[in-house]
């Protein structure tokens, strides 16, 4: 611990230091300041019975990175729910994830088809569901029977099996506009993830921890990675368009 007799002005104290989160405004124009504390993570200033506390260079940092984690991994999200949301909508050609989004009431309890069954394509046209436990065919075979998949289950008592038509011209254009509006609430949301952010970067600047220069600079940072992000999903969506659109 190091100690020294320190002056400092009202404003040379107000512009960096706080008791908790909040600023704290010092009593006089200027404090005459008993003893100075420091630790690795903190700064601690005392004047009587009052304690100041100022943010290091080590604590900002750290606020800034936990900021940036944040983004990052909620955007990563974004773009995995994204994905799965495209895998749920079918097109001309069988793929198990297809039944990605189907629920079935297993013994009272909603559960995801795959983690009852085992979801293959034998060809391109069809779909086979193998129960791990056959009692449960029925309840699968109406949970298929009841999503929006327009599929047809064909249960023999021991697995269930789904032909997978051809789509018509109709309703390929009517899935089309659905990944669209997927799309963009996906896109909605990278920017709802971005506004987060950029309101967590003014609340460190009215904490004094950040310039408005540091701000500006961050917020550019902020908006090269959504647009990122927004690529990445303009990529994915182009992909399932040119699945949807093939014959």
């Amino acid at each position: 611990m190091e100690v020294a007799k320190l002056e400092l002005s009202d404003e040379s104290i107000s512009g960096c230091c706080h008791r908790g989160t909040d600023c704290v405004k010092p009593f006089a124009t200027s404090a005459k300041v008993s003893s100075w504390s420091a630790a690795a993570n903190y700064v601690r200033l005392q004047d009587g019975a009052r304690i100041w506390r100022c943010a290091t260079i080590e604590e900002i940092e750290a606020e800034k990175s936990a900021i940036e984690k944040d983004v990052k991994k909620r955007m990563e999200k974004t773009i995995e729910t994204v994905r799965d949301n495209f895998n749920a909508v079918r097109t001309g050609r069988a793929n198990p994830s297809m039944l990605d989004r189907i629920e079935v009431e297993y013994y009272g309890t909603p559960v995801n088809l795959k983690s009852i069954a085992q979801i293959s394509a034998p060809d391109a046209s069809s779909l086979l569901i193998q129960p791990y436990d056959k009692s449960s065919l029925k309840v699968i075979e109406k949970a298929v029977v009841n999503s929006d998949l327009g599929l047809t289950p064909n249960n023999d008592g021991e697995v269930i099996r789904l032909s997978v038509p051809q789509l018509t011209s109709e309703r390929r254009k009517e899935l089309s506009k659905v990944v669209a509006k997927l799309t963009e609430e996906g896109k909605v949301a990278l920017r709802n993830i971005r506004r987060d952010a950029l309101k967590a970067y003014d609340k460190l600047e009215k904490e004094k921890k950040l310039s408005e220069d540091n701000v500006k600079d961050l917020s550019s940072d902020l908006q090269k990675v959504t647009d990122e992000y927004m690529k990445k999903i303009d990529s994915i969506y182009k992909q399932k368009e040119k699945e949807l659109l093939t014959v």
